[in-house]
């Protein structure tokens, strides 16, 4: 049974980087920093949801000066 494990940890051991690309597995310095990249991720979110309230204010500013247009041009 030895023979089979030797085997084995040779072959995990060439393999490896292949094996986690493969199967998408992370690893501890993947995850080493991640409550950092977690946080700045989440800041993002929070300044594109305030980007998307700007936007969609003049957007709604646009569409009634859009609006008076055409109503003064009938």
């Amino acid at each position: 049974m030895s023979g089979i494990d030797n085997y084995m940890n040779t072959y995990f051991d060439r393999r490896m980087k292949d094996i986690i690309e493969e199967w998408n597995l992370g690893t501890r310095r993947d995850f080493g920093d991640f409550t950092e990249r977690l946080g700045f991720v989440e800041g993002e979110i929070r300044e594109l949801s305030a980007f998307e309230r700007g936007a969609a204010a003049r957007l709604t500013v646009l569409e009634q000066r859009l609006a008076r247009c055409r109503e003064a041009k009938k």
